[in-house]
């Protein structure tokens, strides 16, 4: 049991670090993917200061890297929150 659970929580962390690096390579960022934390708001003035070219650019990413389709702005609200949001949904359609 306690393997299973290591395994995820390795699963969790590694498509947070790709989805970081992803971000920083797709969006062009001027900070490395070791400055954006987990939690850490994308968008707004606490975050890392996203636009919305930037979201759009980010749903692209999501389907071509791990195919999630965001086919609506309620469910773009939803996932483009943080790196933790993003990651979650990806794993959620992997089945993890």
């Amino acid at each position: 049991m306690i393997e299973s659970s290591e395994s995820a929580s390795a699963t969790t962390a590694g498509v947070r670090e790709q989805l970081k690096t992803l971000m920083v390579e797709t969006l062009m960022l001027q900070i490395t993917p070791a400055e954006i934390k987990d939690q850490q708001p994308l968008f707004g003035p606490a975050g890392i200061g996203l636009d919305s070219v930037d979201a759009l650019q980010l749903v692209v990413m999501l389907d071509k890297h791990f195919g999630l389709k965001i086919s609506d702005a309620e469910a773009a609200r939803s996932v483009l929150v943080s790196v933790e949001s993003m990651a979650s949904a990806v794993l959620k359609l992997q089945g993890r």
